[in-house]
């Protein structure tokens, strides 16, 4: 519907994106360069079945974070990078489970007609007082919440963001409900948030707005857990470039190697891993500038976890570095996208803006694959914590998200071949863009591929 063609287009010319700041960093490209030349130094050496393969052994059991699954596919990602001769650095961080005792969600002093969940770190306590519904718990939609619980649905930002909103404006509890029918096992908070928070369905969740639009509604939350601490990890690995030729510029390419509880996780997020890794052989036979940290984050699925904790490792010095994050979530599912252009492929930004990291994303697509790819605005993966360092990023994802979604069904089965293809295609080609030899540092680029018009669209992962 809005395919553009590339035909028109020169190879050598630079048509700007509305308003990004890629388009005011780079210049136009000296005659007799072509984008297509260099992206074939990737293209030509991606291998589908080394990914399928990826995939294949990664989704034969579950890797709940902190678990021996986890600890499995973390030692064959290590080992996958090692061979390739990168510097490899595991990276552990704590991740707390409960031993539930009991929690209980009273309405009026009637239970909820659910089992709720607590979320990964509440606090034992119980509680009683109004019940004020928040929205999604951003600043700007909450009031004075005093001696109130907070009724919050969950999306749109971090669950420990959310409840620490609601803290500051004097919230007693938090009762969050999800934003798509998996169920009520999700959420966490951290050190110091130090009030109950439960987790219940998103059918109870729209039960209980709709109840408060004409009533007023007393809540009870009792916890009573007790706290386990586990450890979960993420993998990192750099690619450095000669000394001679090094811009001392970064550019980080990421997925979550974490399942759900209980499932296969092919598609969430075993293709994105076995992206990173494909890409990760490529790049280290081709000469590059430009240092590439190829990395898998643990505990995604519990609230973004790993990737937080490794943002907050980073040094100023190497924040200041790292020119885009590329994260691919859930690249390979044969059923996501609906009847969406590009096999449904959207590049999400955490506030629905284009950056250099869509320009480039774009600008692959259609000049590799003669595929316009849209941008839109999500959070929910692990995108988010670079963002909120000022790094360009976006996650590239089919969406909406098939039905497998966080099911025992996500398995190798529902894998295609063709997504895992194009999406490391357009990725690789915009890595690469950035490292090349012959751009010697983004904001100095002599070398320009053409930037392409791309649209927004408000559509919804699930």
């Amino acid at each position: 519907m809005y395919r553009k063609s590339i035909s028109a287009i020169l190879a050598i010319g630079l048509v700007l994106s509305s308003g990004s700041a890629y388009a005011q960093q780079v210049k136009s490209a000296p005659n007799g360069h072509s984008a297509i030349a260099f992206d074939n130094k990737v293209l030509n050496k991606i291998n589908v079945d080394n990914m399928y393969n990826t995939i294949a052994y990664l989704s034969e059991q579950p890797r709940e974070a902190g678990t021996e699954g986890e600890v499995r596919a973390v030692k064959y990602i290590e080992s996958q990078f090692k061979s390739l001769g990168l510097e490899t650095t595991i990276q552990p961080f704590p991740i707390y489970d409960t031993r539930v005792n009991h929690v209980i969600v009273q309405i009026n002093g009637n239970n909820v007609a659910e089992s709720p969940k607590p979320f990964s770190g509440s606090v034992s306590k119980k509680v009683t007082a109004p019940l004020v519904y928040i929205g999604t718990g951003l600043p700007e939609e909450i009031g004075d919440l005093t001696g109130k619980i907070a009724l919050i649905e969950r999306g749109g930002i971090t669950f420990i963001e959310k409840v620490q909103n609601a803290l500051e404006k004097g919230a007693v509890g938090v009762l969050m409900y999800n934003n798509s029918s998996a169920g009520n096992s999700f959420g966490q908070v951290q050190d110091g948030q130090n009030i109950p928070a439960v987790a219940i369905t998103r059918a109870t969740g729209l039960q209980l707005v709709e109840q408060l639009k004409t009533t007023e509604v007393e809540a009870t939350l009792d916890v009573d857990i007790e706290k386990i601490e586990k450890t979960s990890y993420n993998v990192i690995a750099s690619l450095k470039p000669n000394k001679n030729k090094d811009t001392g510029q970064i550019v980080t390419v990421g997925s979550h190697h974490d399942s759900v509880p209980g499932g296969p996780g092919a598609n969430d997020d075993a293709s994105g891993v076995s992206a990173v890794l494909e890409l990760a052989r490529v790049l280290s036979k081709t000469p590059i500038d430009t240092e590439i940290r190829f990395m898998t984050f643990g505990s995604e699925e519990r609230g973004m976890v790993g990737s937080s904790y490794y943002a907050a490792s980073l040094s100023k010095d190497e924040v200041s570095r790292i020119q885009a994050h590329f994260q691919m979530d859930m690249i390979g599912g044969r059923d996501a996208g609906e009847d969406n252009p590009a096999g449904g492929l959207i590049m999400y930004t955490i506030d629905g803006k284009k950056n250099l990291v869509t320009d480039l994303g774009a600008a692959a697509g259609a000049r590799i694959r003669s595929e316009t790819i849209p941008y839109g605005q999500l959070g929910r993966s692990d995108h988010q914590p670079f963002h909120e360092l000022g790094i360009p990023a976006a996650l590239f994802i089919h969406s909406p998200v098939e039905p497998w979604y966080h099911k025992p069904t996500d398995t190798l089965d529902k894998i295609s071949k063709e997504k895992l293809q194009q999406v490391a295609e357009i990725v690789g080609a915009s890595v690469y863009q950035i490292a090349r030899p012959d751009t010697p540092a983004l904001v100095n680029a002599t070398v320009a591929q053409e930037l392409v018009d791309y649209p927004f669209e408000n559509r919804p992962v699930d």
